[in-house]
This record gives structure tokens, sequence and C-alpha cells, in this order.
């Protein structure tokens, strides 16, 4: 049987501030790759390059990766300002209709981080652009430097810094045995309010969404907030969730 095929999206990244490119960051390729088998395929988060339906003709599963740029406020009616910035207005577009047409033909659909996001936006959903301004709520961003610099070593940035509760007998706290888990926590802009379909499955404990469903989805369609792609080769909740993202793939690769 030949492997699954994973669709990764790709993210607006400027070069030199002149050459305009597409990236993806490694780990979450090789996330698809060394835990759930898949070959993982990037593909052009510009609607005018990337069509919808020949996109999901071609692979098995769709990867909304996380990404710098913030879902843009026009997507769930908020007014557009500094805190919301930088933008990536193409990614937004095309994540948004894919997000929906995976839920509707039941094509795997696994979102991390700004894939929560737009999950939760394209069914409806707000995000508000700094959860850490919110009432009684942490910094969700990643650790820095006295000087305002990304602290350089990884194990810090990607390190566990919260609690999550999952909702009992909800699909996470079956899949992964628990309900009560800890994640790392790299993002400024969080769920405000879910979308119609969106289920809530884990909470901060700062009450941060963290983990959602898609609600009578006939595929695997989770989101987490958290950078589920740093380590699933050795931590176990996120392995847990990339084996379960690679079963749904399978399965849906063998259906009629």
């Amino acid at each position: 049987m030949r492997r699954p095929v994973v669709g990764v999206i790709g993210s607006a990244y400027r070069i030199e501030n002149r050459f305009q490119t597409q990236m993806v960051g490694e780990r979450n390729l090789r996330a698809l790759a060394e835990v759930t088998g898949a070959l993982p395929l990037m593909f052009a988060a510009s609607p005018d390059i990337t069509d919808v339906g020949a996109l999901l003709d071609t692979v098995d599963g769709i990867l909304l990766t996380g990404a710098r740029a913030n879902v843009h406020p026009k997507h769930f009616r908020a007014e557009a300002g500094p805190k919301h910035e930088p933008y990536d207005l193409h990614r937004d577009e095309l994540a948004l209709i894919l997000s929906e047409v995976c839920v509707a033909r039941g094509v795997p659909l696994f979102g991390i981080c700004r894939g929560l996001q737009e999950m939760n936006v394209a069914f409806g959903g707000s995000l508000h652009p700094e959860i850490r301004e919110l009432p009684g709520r942490m910094n969700h961003r990643m650790p820095r430097l006295e000087n305002g610099e990304i602290h350089p070593d990884p194990k810090v940035v990607f390190a566990d810094r919260h609690e999550v509760r999952l909702i009992p007998d909800g699909a996470f706290a079956k899949l992964l045995g628990c309900e009560m888990i800890r994640v790392n926590s790299l993002h400024g802009q969080g769920i405000l309010e879910p979308g119609e379909r969106v289920v809530v499955e884990g909470i901060a404990e700062d009450g941060t969404i963290e983990a959602i469903r898609i609600a009578d989805a006939p595929g695997f369609a989770l989101g987490v907030q958290w950078h589920a792609e740093y380590d699933p080769q050795r931590n176990p909740v996120n392995r847990t969730l990339f084996e379960a993202f690679g079963e749904a793939l399978r399965t849906h690769m063998s259906a009629p």
C-alpha cells in the first residue's frame, strides 16, 4: 500500500525584503513523515494558483500549520489594527475555504496554532489579537530575553508551560486516555468566540481555548493551539495526536 500524502499549507515569507516566497517549517514535515508515516507535500497558500478541488483529489489529508501572521480581522467582523499584524491574506482566503471543504468531504484535517484559529474562523468564530490582554490570562507568547529578543534555545521556547484540562469523554480525552495534559505556548492571537460547529475540547488553566473539534465532521477534524509538531517523536501527547491523524489518513485513503 502506498504512503498517505498530506498537503501542508505554505505561509508567505519575504527573503531580503525583496523576494516573495512560501515556506513550511521543517518540524511539520518531519512530524508527518516520521510519526504518521505520510509523505508531506507542501502546497501554495495562494487561491489563484491552488485549486481546492484538485488539491483534495491529490492528497489524503491536510495539515494547517502555525505561522507568524495572524488571521485578518475582516474575516470575523472586527477592526484591523497594529496588534493584529502581520497578515497573510492569501493564506486566509485559501485556508478558510479549505477548512470547510475538508470537513464537508471527510478529508482528515489537523490544525496547529494558526491552523486551529483558521478552523474556528471558517465556521463563524472570532479571535482576539492578544489573548494575554484579556482579564486573568497569562502571556502565551514565546519566551524572550530581557532585551526583547526571542530566547535562542529551542528547548526553552518549546518547553511545556501550562496545563490543559480536556473535556471528559471528549475526543481528545479518549485519544489521550486522560483529562489533563501539559503543553507549550507560542501564540498571541487566540479564540475569542467559538464558531457554530466548533466544539471546545481543551481549556488552559487561564481559560484560553487550546483544543477543538468540528462537530459532526465525517472525518478527523481536530485543532490544537499549541505546537504539537515540535516533538511528537518523543512527546507522548503530540505523538498520539499525530498517530491518530495517520490512522485517519489511512482510513480515508482506503475508503471506496
